[in-house]
């Protein structure tokens, strides 16, 4: 898993996928940091982790689109499906990379803050902790999930388009929920949230059902694209 891992991590870094994904992260949280910093109050953190919520649901899709499905266009899955590593591994590492990074970006980001916090009175730690660590959480569900659209796919292009559907759909799931609030469809929705488990990030609280439930559904959806791997190796 360690070599699938690290093959990924620079294949990131050895394209302009990688540069780009940090780069625009990097440049859509210093814009909102000087905003805040032209407010002047350092309580103003969490619109900024918020707006970048919309941003980083947007962007994902390009960290995942080519995760699987350039395996088999290039005709190189033959090859890691043949080899002394199992097929849970493969995945798992294909998702760390990704994950690494969306981490990098999100980590980098933490420097504007960084710097806020030495002439600020009173800095909001565990606001910033809070949001920090949620954004993390709720980024490795939804590379999950782009990962396995990816290994749907043999076109990156269309990994990325269905990727940022159901990101567009987990980010405006809760409008359609209180349009069906009062019956049991509007509860499920409500559930599966990503922005309302989010939110108690945001606050500053950490919420350990909603750890349980991002890390939840980021380990289904590894398993589901690892069985969907393993259904190729089969036939």
């Amino acid at each position: 898993m360690r070599a699938i891992f690290k093959r990924e991590l620079r294949a990131y870094f050895a394209s302009p996928v990688g540069y780009v994904v940090v780069a625009a992260l990097l440049a859509l949280y210093g814009f909102f940091y000087y905003q805040v910093m032209m407010l002047g109050s350092s309580s103003y953190i969490t619109e900024v982790f918020n707006t970048m919520f919309m941003f980083s649901m947007m962007i994902m899709p390009i960290i995942t689109m080519r995760s699987m499905s350039d395996e088999r266009k290039n005709k190189t899955d033959q090859a890691l499906l043949t080899a002394p590593v199992s097929v849970t591994a493969i995945v798992f590492g294909k998702f760390l990379a990704a994950f690494g990074v969306y981490f990098v970006a999100n980590t980098l980001a933490l420097l504007p803050a960084l710097t806020m916090s030495m002439f600020a009175s009173a800095f909001p730690w565990g606001l910033l902790l809070g949001n920090y660590f949620g954004t993390l959480l709720y980024g490795a569900a939804m590379i999950s999930i782009g990962v396995f659209i990816s290994s749907l796919t043999i076109s990156q292009v269309i990994a990325a388009i269905g990727t940022f559907v159901i990101a567009v759909l987990l980010m405006f799931i809760d409008q359609i929920a209180s349009a069906l609030s009062g019956n049991i469809f509007g509860t499920i929705l409500t559930w599966i949230s990503f922005t309302s488990r989010y939110d108690t990030f945001t606050q500053g609280v950490f919420s350990i059902s909603s750890c349980v439930y991002f890390i939840s559904v980021a380990a289904v959806f590894v398993f589901l694209t690892a069985r969907k791997v393993e259904s190729r190796r089969w036939n």
